[in-house]
């Protein structure tokens, strides 16, 4: 049976009550290594090639059963059916907004779950992916951090992510841009989430530019200067949320100076020579007043930098409240004026659970009484 998106106003069936695949002990095909894969082929005396052909089926060309992969002998697709899954994640719930804005809430393994976004914009096609199950990062308006981390994601879990959202396309199209602002911090897990990257933009994988991926960080200024050493062609959003310390630790509790963070952000300009986008998410009476785009403006004006002013996506259970359309106008402008480079991010999937960890949190309340 066809799977049927989900409404804004669908009940969602509390993660608890959804079906967990139990005793299927069955490995995810893409867990595996290049070796172990050409090994357990070897056994059954199969190339060494069909590895990486088995893969292709399920990144490339959407596979997610080894019934469809016609061009393996029947025997070994029998056998792969026995000892393995293609995905090792389920789709627990999909929304799909009116603008065209698709999340899915996956479920992993462990039962745990995460989400991930599809936002079409034009002719772009971007998927929004989570690094780890829940947040530690304490920041105070988010509700992927309610209730703290509970662990890290694995390589395949985060290139699951963006081949289900693939997979809500149209074979036509494909996914073009990837930005890291799911659930967690990506540079606390920046091992996997590079492994992960490293294969949606190959050639062989889901090839996507590497200029196509944003990476966005609370701000550890040690894993910044690392990620500029990868080499890799990916941009680097730091969330500031705050020109001040005094403010931002109200907002990020855990987060450390804003001095530190921003020498990280020149020196990863520096090696790279990769602008740097400044995020800022504008707080009703608590960050988005004139005085402080003022001193935002002073903190960051002479860098070559881009200013990514996120209006509050309301989060219920949260006290904080989206800018009036006054004050984000207002400061638009101080910023502009002073030679900074600012874009507003446009609000997608308005009436779905779209802000981080919203869907999760609701799927998994306990189910009303009576229902």
């Amino acid at each position: 049976m066809t799977r049927q998106p989900a409404s804004s106003e669908q009940r969602l069936t509390p993660l608890a009550a959804l079906p967990l695949q139990e005793g299927d002990a069955r490995r995810p095909w893409l867990s595996l290594t290049p070796a172990e894969a050409q090994a357990w082929l070897a056994v059954r005396g199969a190339p060494a090639w069909q590895a990486q052909s088995i893969r292709r089926w399920i990144v490339q060309r959407r596979a997610e059963s080894f019934a469809v992969m016609t061009d393996l002998p029947g025997p070994l697709r029998s056998a792969l059916e026995t000892e393995f899954r293609p995905l090792g994640t389920t789709e627990a719930v999909r929304q799909q907004a009116s603008d065209g804005t698709c999340k899915l809430l996956v479920r992993l393994w462990d039962g745990e779950s995460v989400e991930c976004v599809l936002i079409p914009d034009r002719d772009r096609r971007t998927a929004c992916i989570s690094t780890q199950v829940g947040c530690g990062m304490g920041c105070v308006f988010c509700a992927s951090g309610i209730g703290g981390v509970t662990r890290n994601l694995e390589v395949g879990e985060i290139l699951e992510q963006l081949l289900r959202l693939r997979n809500t396309l149209p074979a036509s199209e494909r996914l073009t841009h990837v930005v890291v602002m799911g659930m967690g911090e990506p540079l606390a897990n920046l091992d996997a989430l590079m492994a992960a990257l490293g294969e949606a933009c190959a050639p062989a994988g889901l090839g996507i530019g590497a200029r196509h991926v944003t990476i966005s960080t609370v701000g550890l200024p040690a894993k910044i200067r690392r990620l500029a050493e990868v080499g890799r062609a990916h941009h680097l959003a730091v969330s500031l949320h705050a020109p001040n310390d005094d403010l931002r630790r109200q907002i990020v509790p855990t987060s450390v100076g804003l001095t530190e963070i921003l020498a990280a952000a020149d020196d990863f300009f520096a090696r790279t020579g990769r602008q740097v986008t400044f995020e800022y998410v504008l707080l009703r009476e608590v960050n988005d007043r004139p005085e402080q785009a003022r001193e935002l403006a002073a903190l960051l004006a002479p860098r070559p930098a881009l200013v990514n002013l996120i209006p509050f996506n309301e989060v219920a259970g949260l006290p904080y409240r989206r800018p009036t359309d006054e004050a984000l106008a207002a400061f638009v402008e101080i910023l502009r004026a002073a030679g900074l480079s600012v874009k507003v991010r446009k609000r997608k999937g308005a009436e779905i659970d779209a802000a981080c960890g919203q869907l999760r949190r609701r799927a998994a309340e306990p189910a009303p009484v009576g229902t």
